[in-house]
């Protein structure tokens, strides 16, 4: 027998079906036009008014089925994100999936004393510098929130800290239009200008809207600075069913989606064609213990649809993995870090962040990362599935070897079984007694272990001299304008 073809056996997943996707898009659609949202921002409500919108009473905006739908039709379907060496490292499109990072978790697990404490700025450096040393996270964040840094310079601290500390694509936050601008001039004095940032961005902003169904004046102020200066920006609801959300799956989805889309109509009208990664995320609320849950079965479930929707539109989208409501490195974080990450390759989302987030996305651990590019690595060789044609086959190698015979030794073992075969870096393979020999270490260790060496061995490329003097520079601005200053919400 002979197979004359080559083919890639691939695991596929999709949740909804096309008359699904077409109902939560139609009632999507609904709700915007006869319900609509609330649009905090004086300039932003004219702008919907021009272009056709309905203004009701207060800040209310009805939005027209055709104003959703030429927002889909402009908005980009592949952006592309580069490291700050000016190299492409992440393509946003299709179903091709890239790991990073989240933002703000304000506990950290000290890497070398082992006790949780209030997060620094030393954490954000620790967190990016381990992250640029490892092969399957894509870009970094924070991780941390600085609780030592100045209140309104935390978000600039953090992205010089990152900009110093990896040379990855960068996924931030700001608190308003006042920081977000030095952190851009940051970023800019990186790549030599900010109209080469423009063409190679190294950033994304994140930003959201205030669930259930309103902009704020801060948030369009964040979202309006990026597309007037092409900055690619994450602008996606973070609902909690039952409280923010509806209780039930389809009613938060709904509602999700109606926030994204009339994001992505206020960002398209404020600038045709401006980069934007869009979705939405749904976290539930736990009625026994009133807490905000990461873990659950059905923030996956919204995330699916969510990718199966956003697939459709054709538009890059946000996803996040890696997260667990564990508040330590135990077998439950391992448990929803998993199936999380696996969830989030086998749906295609294009930008997950919040990887080794702990404790309901307010605990850090840099052990976690170590672990979870583990994970991650392990789902890559998953969803890249196994190549069927005549070399992978070889019946001539199966006929030779015959009955009884030995793989071990032929060439086709020795040539292939570095891709076949997944082969971890921290999980364990040792039979039991080589384990015991080895000072029976979890994996939790010998992850914490492998930070810390990360640490002590890992120099990421340097900044120019230019550029780190440029960047005290601004940070010397940014304080002297900061100072004493409030932040619009």
């Amino acid at each position: 027998m002979s197979i004359d073809y080559k083919a890639q056996c691939v695991p596929t997943y999709h949740l909804l079906t096309p008359d699904q996707i077409s109902s939560i898009h139609t009632a999507t659609l609904e709700l915007l036009e006869t319900g609509g949202v609330a649009v905090h921002h004086d300039e932003a409500r004219q702008m919907l008014a021009d272009a056709g919108c309905r203004i009701k009473e207060g800040h209310l905006v009805q939005i027209p089925n055709w104003m959703v739908e030429a927002a889909i039709q402009s908005a980009p379907s592949r952006i592309t994100i580069y490291d700050r060496l000016g190299n492409v490292a992440m393509c946003l499109e299709g179903r091709r999936v890239h790991f990073g990072l989240g933002t703000d978790l304000i506990h950290t697990y000290d890497l070398e004393t082992g006790q949780l404490r209030p997060s620094q700025l030393s954490d954000v450096a620790v967190a990016a510098r381990i992250t640029d040393a490892l092969d399957h996270i894509d870009f970094v964040g924070s991780y941390a929130l600085p609780g030592d840094s100045p209140a309104n310079l935390m978000y600039v601290d953090s992205f010089k800290t990152e900009l110093e500390n990896s040379t990855k694509p960068i996924f931030y936050t700001a608190a308003g239009l006042e920081d977000i601008a030095f952190i851009n001039a940051m970023a800019a004095a990186t790549v030599d200008s900010e109209e080469e940032l423009r063409k190679k961005p190294i950033h994304i902003h994140y930003s959201e809207p205030l669930s259930p169904l309103s902009h704020t004046f801060g948030a369009i102020q964040k979202l309006f600075f990026c597309a007037d200066h092409g900055i690619p920006v994450n602008y996606t609801p973070g609902m909690m069913a039952g409280a923010s959300a509806p209780v039930t799956l389809a009613g938060a989805v709904t509602v999700g989606n109606a926030e994204a889309l009339s994001g992505l109509v206020l960002h398209q009208l404020r600038a045709k064609g401006a980069p934007i990664v869009s979705g939405f995320g749904m976290s539930t609320l736990d009625m026994r213990t009133s807490s905000c849950i990461y873990g659950c079965p059905e923030y996956r479930l919204a995330l699916s649809a969510c990718a199966d929707l956003y697939h459709h539109y054709g538009l890059p989208m946000w996803g996040t993995a890696g997260v667990s409501d564990a508040n330590c490195l135990d077998q439950q974080a391992g448990m929803e870090w998993a199936v999380s990450i696996m969830m989030d390759a086998m749906h295609g989302a294009n930008l997950v962040h919040d990887i080794g987030y702990l404790g309901q996305g307010l605990i850090g651990h840099p052990g976690g990362l170590v672990m979870c590019d583990e994970i991650i690595s392990y789902v890559k060789r998953f969803v890249r599935g196994f190549d069927l044609d005549d070399v992978h086959l070889d019946l001539d190698l199966i006929r030779e070897v015959g009955p009884g015979g030995e793989y071990l030794s032929t060439e086709q073992t020795r040539e292939m079984f570095k891709t076949e075969h997944w082969l971890p870096h921290q999980c364990n393979r040792d039979n039991l007694d080589t384990w015991k020999m080895k000072g029976r270490k979890d994996w939790a260790e010998i992850s914490t272990e492998k930070a810390r060496e990360i640490l002590k061995t890992h120099t990421p490329e340097p900044l120019s001299d230019a550029s780190r003097n440029t960047l005290d520079e601004i940070r010397k601005d940014a304080e002297a304008k900061l100072k004493d200053h409030h932040f619009a919400s």
